[in-house]
């Protein structure tokens, strides 16, 4: 049997329960997800043929309001996978001090095999299967893996068209012209390159003099590399995707890149300005800051002793195993986790949710404002915390988020 995702994600809240001596009463309840929904529909084909999906919806705790959280559309999605993310969501979303818990969904599908009217049935079907359980003040999802703003765009009418009313707030990540918010998809990057940025400030790291390698060139990857390039003047030596590897010691064109990929099927494979490399190989290159910005599980035991970087900032969710975190920090590796690095889609989804409903939309400079301040009080927390209790950054991050919700927890009580 694999070794289960979820096991792992709670050696992480287990560590940091012990350290704060949390009420075992509120551990065992914050150890568990709320509420797990499977659902099995069909879909019919183009060519007429009728196809059956799996889909899920975690909600792991609603203690401090709606469930938030990402759908991903992928071949290996597994109910121990979701559940996972919408355990991690509740502590990112209570560590950025946002009104929600934890949610996260997916369907097992690969999308690349499916045309955009099956994937417009598939994701209609998906959302109305789960009506019942989500909602602007229950449950509101958001893109992820292969999913976008035009998905939303699919689930908000679904929702609006069963409930007989436009209903903005319930999904966010949504496209500008139907209830969208600026900035949203440069969000997730974003917060990662002021973390990253703020990690240097504070270990005394000129920024602007460093390297940076990022794992990982969709969404996320390609925006902090973009902004990190921009508005820091990092160098950026190195990206990898699921199809290639790319590396210039004298710095990668982050612009030209991302225009070869978007012209590219979404791939850089065949990038013709820069040196090929194997992808593993960008794990051990000799740079001042890793983004490993994919999948889970991308830093493993395996190949953690070869990282020279010397602060790794997690881009993805769950990028580093828990064997290789013991690893990375023996070796004096500083590691900004995903709680706290890529928590900046969900506090822009939240200004978003906030502009639906109350029908006023902020521009993109009071977005990007807001959101580095949000960014930088949150790192704060976890780097003062990681300092009063002499842990790492991930178990000082949990600590602050588990008190924020144990906190309400006790206040709201146990029902009945």
């Amino acid at each position: 049997m694999s070794k289960s995702l979820y096991q792992d994600a709670l050696k992480t809240f287990s560590r940091a329960a012990d350290l704060m001596n949390l009420d075992p009463g509120v551990r065992k309840f914050l150890e568990r997800p709320q509420r797990s929904l499977i659902v099995e529909f069909p879909v019919v084909m183009d060519d007429g043929r009728t196809e059956m999906f799996t889909g899920y919806r975690v909600q792991h705790n609603t203690a401090r309001g709606p469930a938030k959280g990402g759908v991903r559309y992928h071949p290996n999605v597994t109910l121990d996978e979701v559940q996972t993310l919408a355990f991690w969501m509740t502590w990112k979303c209570a560590l950025l001090n946002l009104p929600y818990g934890g949610g996260k969904g997916g369907i097992k599908v690969d999308p690349s095999k499916l045309s955009v009217r099956e994937l417009e049935r598939l994701s209609r079907r998906y959302f109305s299967e789960l009506h019942k359980f989500v909602g602007p003040q229950k449950d509101i999802p958001a893109p992820d893996v292969n999913t976008n703003a035009q998905v939303m765009a699919w689930y908000l009418d679904t929702y609006s068209m069963n409930e007989g009313r436009t209903v903005l707030g319930v999904v966010t990540g949504k496209p500008v012209e139907v209830g969208g918010s600026s900035g949203r998809n440069e969000a997730t990057g974003r917060g990662v390159a002021v973390c990253t940025a703020e990690a240097c400030k504070m270990t005394g790291k000129d920024i602007s003099e460093a390297t940076v390698a990022v794992q990982g060139f969709g969404n996320v990857g390609s925006a902090s590399a973009k902004i990190l390039q921009d508005d820091y003047k990092a160098k950026i030596i190195a990206v990898s995707d699921v199809s290639a590897a790319y590396y210039d010691p004298n710095g990668l064109d982050i612009d030209d890149l991302i225009a070869y990929r978007d012209q590219n099927h979404g791939l850089i494979d065949g990038y013709p300005k820069a040196q090929r490399l194997d992808r593993e190989e960008i794990f051990g290159l000799d740079v001042d800051i890793l983004i490993p910005a994919a999948l889970e599980k991308s830093i493993t035991a395996e190949n953690a002793s070869e990282i020279k970087a010397k602060l790794i900032v997690e881009g993805a969710n769950g990028p580093v195993t828990p064997e290789a975190e013991k690893i990375l920090l023996s070796n004096g590796i500083l590691i900004v986790p995903d709680i706290l690095a890529n928590a900046g889609g969900v506090t822009v989804s939240y200004f978003e949710w906030v502009q639906d409903l109350q029908s006023f939309f902020w521009d993109l400079e009071e977005i990007r404002s807001k959101l580095k301040k949000m960014m930088l009080k949150a790192f704060s927390e976890v780097w003062y915390t990681m300092k009063d209790y002499d842990t790492d950054m991930r178990t000082a991050a949990y600590i602050v988020a588990i008190k924020k919700v144990a906190e309400v927890v006790k206040l709201r009580g146990i029902y009945p």
